[in-house]
């Protein structure tokens, strides 16, 4: 299995939520069509969103615009993809 270049811009961003709006912030996030997969989690952080996008500037504007935006959101921290490596 090598390690693979990202094909499209990607980023997994880590939520941080009002107290008891973890489901609905997430069900929210499934609501905006470039977010792929949403984890509710226990840790630091409260959710954990992956999203995918056909450009950096439409990643950014999903992130600041959308997802920054919705309510019982307080916080996020963002980590942009820069290769991945999938189980066959």
């Amino acid at each position: 299995m090598a390690w693979g270049g990202v094909r499209v811009p990607t980023a997994i961003v880590m939520i941080n939520v009002d107290i008891g709006k973890e489901n609905e912030v997430a069900e929210k996030l499934l609501e905006l069509p470039l977010v792929k997969d949403v984890y509710v989690v226990y840790g630091i952080h409260d959710i954990v969103a992956v999203v995918e996008a056909s450009s950096m500037d439409e990643l950014r504007s999903t992130i600041t615009d959308k997802i920054r935006k919705l309510d019982g959101v307080k916080s996020t921290m963002t980590s942009i993809v820069v290769m991945h490596k999938r189980r066959e």
